[in-house]
């Protein structure tokens, strides 16, 4: 089969996925699905969805979506929804309506994606998927995102995939992370000029607290 690229949670982070865009057209790749969570946390919200937009790239719900495209907020975090207030200010109409014709899975040849789990699409957690997970569930291979955690594991008959995330790592990586499919799972991960990012954040009236988390990849340090 052709290979795809998986990329997940942008979350406004333009400079990371121009890099990681860049880095899939150079490993000849050009069929990329995003699994969600485009927007939130990051300022440079419709920089992120008129790329996407423009390369017709298919994109699944995310909670930050949905939190934008529906006028909701995140119940677990101040911090996510300051940054949404900042967001609201600056997407378009036509971008938020965009957001709104997200779909919550997607079956791309013999892959099933969601951005969350399957249990919850949208906000599952798969902290430590398991074979007796996707026993369940019918499929060879899945993805999700969401967790920022990059992961590929194995079972007997059966696969999962986390590309990771491009804007917002938690796995104690800072590079931007996505994944290629060509039948297998291969992991990726690639530098970007971070201070772009933190330049933008500070003139948009954010501090270090809201983006200190992208210096080292670590969960612990990404306070939102």
């Amino acid at each position: 089969m052709n290979k795809i690229g998986i990329i997940s949670d942008i979350h406004g982070n333009y400079e990371a996925l121009q890099t990681v865009l860049a880095e899939l057209e150079k490993l000849n790749v050009t069929e990329i699905y995003c699994l969600g969570d485009v927007v939130g946390y990051y300022s440079q919200v419709n920089e992120c969805c008129d790329e996407l937009r423009l390369r017709n790239i298919p994109c699944l719900m995310g909670n930050h979506d949905w939190y934008m495209a529906s006028g909701g907020f995140c119940p677990r975090s101040k911090s996510v929804n300051d940054c949404l207030v900042y967001q609201r200010k600056v997407i378009t109409p036509e971008n938020i309506e965009w957001l709104r014709t997200f779909p919550v899975q997607l079956f791309v040849g013999d892959v099933h994606m969601v951005h969350g789990g399957w249990a919850d699409p949208i906000d599952e957690y798969l902290l430590e998927p398991s074979e007796e997970y996707f026993s369940k569930i019918k499929g060879k291979a899945f993805v999700s995102g969401h967790t920022h955690i990059q992961l590929m594991q194995k079972y007997k008959d059966k696969m999962y995939c986390n590309p990771g995330s491009v804007g917002m790592p938690r796995d104690n990586d800072p590079r931007a992370a996505f994944a290629i499919y060509d039948g297998d799972f291969h992991l990726h991960r690639i530098e970007y000029n971070m201070q772009v990012v933190f330049d933008l954040m500070d003139k948009a009236g954010f501090s270090d607290y809201y983006y200190g988390c992208l210096k080292t990849g670590a969960r612990n340090l990404c306070k939102l």
